[in-house]
């Protein structure tokens, strides 16, 4: 599943350009007479300093990904695409290994919560067996196996084995650790128009690579300058996805036990 790798590719860049307005000028008052008093309209509210103002595009990618990386908890939302598959995602993920969200991905749909090293996934019929399809298991083994674990919770311990990249998801200082992997995406930034993101004034960075590659991210212009927005066009792996509830509490619920299916005694051959 696309975790390091797609976040890594999407979050290369960061943030905008302020929107310029100009205040509008008073209105003139009617001078007639014997008409009503002269009307004087107050002036249009200023726009908001640029917090950005004496950065470098490249300054404020430094910046917004410091940020970024010192928050306590995130959610990410989102498409993406990676190995040629489209993956939606919906992820609240903190920095102690505990996460809760939803993903989509061949037409299937499955939750996923991890907690205490332990991750719970629940998946749909058309989820697991676009995975299990996907890992080359054969056909008779992919039927049992979703007859198993059909409306259960699957619960996977840590260590186990070809789930190193499952864990990883759930894994916020290892997700946020990618931004600063390749510090070459970090520069030749050029600054565009200024936006907004649900609301929140956004300067916008735009990385662009030969071939048509183009990545834009959004960045606060209120509070600390978290990454909102990270936009990928062109290349292998399109997408977008929104960043909020920056350290915010993630409540993770463990599914009850007799709703849950350990992966190992599916291994083992043992039905529950």
């Amino acid at each position: 599943m696309a975790s390091h790798t797609t976040l890594r590719a999407a979050t290369v860049v960061c943030t905008a350009v302020l929107a310029g307005a100009a205040p509008a000028a008073l209105a003139q008052a009617q001078a007639q007479a014997p008409s009503p008093p002269a009307v004087v309209r107050a002036a249009a509210p200023s726009p908001s300093p640029d917090p950005f103002e004496s950065l470098t595009a490249d300054q404020i990618g430094d910046k917004a990904v410091a940020a970024t990386q010192s928050a306590t908890s995130v959610r990410m939302a989102g498409r993406v695409v990676s190995g040629g598959e489209q993956l939606d995602v919906d992820f609240s993920v903190n920095d102690h290994n505990e996460c809760t969200g939803v993903m989509k991905i061949g037409g299937g749909t499955a939750e996923l919560r991890q907690t205490g090293k332990v991750t719970y996934m629940k998946g749909d019929e058309g989820f697991w067996r676009t995975s299990m399809t996907s890992q080359g298991m054969p056909e008779p083994q992919i039927d049992a196996t979703i007859e198993l674990i059909k409306g259960r919770w699957l619960k996977i311990p840590p260590g186990q084995a070809g789930t190193g990249e499952l864990s990883g998801v759930c894994d916020l200082k290892a997700l946020l650790a990618d931004l600063d992997k390749d510090e070459a995406d970090r520069s030749g930034l050029t600054r565009g128009r200024d936006g907004e993101v649900d609301g929140t004034p956004v300067a916008t960075l735009v990385k662009r690579k030969p071939g048509g590659e183009t990545t834009t991210v959004s960045v606060s212009e209120q509070g600390k300058p978290y990454i909102l927005k990270i936009v990928k066009k062109g290349g292998e792996e399109p997408g977008s996805i929104v960043l909020s509830d920056y350290d915010k509490p993630v409540k993770v619920v463990v599914p009850p036990a007799d709703e849950t299916v350990d992966i190992s005694k599916l291994d083992q051959g043992v039905p529950a």
